[in-house]
């Protein structure tokens, strides 16, 4: 269980990630409260998580679902250069979270 709730809390570091694109310098202040609501979540799952996950895989799969599903956003949806050297790069930190997952104890 504590692998689920470490991937929804990735999700949410995609939320506030995105909301911190879409905050304006914090002139919206609903975007500003989904985003500090998503950082706390993200944040309290990560800690819930750790419990079980090992501190330091815990946080480079918290940080790395973030990153990558942020990439993927950005992509998709904001425009962000899709290049090939991009994606291979995104596929090497995606390596690296799968190594880490199968190698926890």
């Amino acid at each position: 269980m504590s692998w689920v709730i470490l991937f929804v809390a990735g999700l949410f570091e995609i939320v506030w990630a995105v909301g911190l694109k879409h905050m304006d310098g914090f002139s919206r202040p609903w975007v500003l409260v989904v985003t500090f609501v998503a950082t706390v979540l993200s944040m309290w799952l990560l800690a819930v998580a750790m419990k079980e996950v090992p501190l330091g895989t815990a946080y480079a799969v918290w940080t790395g679902i973030g990153a990558i599903g942020t990439f993927i956003v950005g992509i998709l949806w904001m425009g962000d250069p899709a290049s090939t050297p991009r994606i291979l790069s995104a596929l090497c930190v995606l390596v690296g979270l799968v190594g880490l997952k199968l190698t926890a104890h």
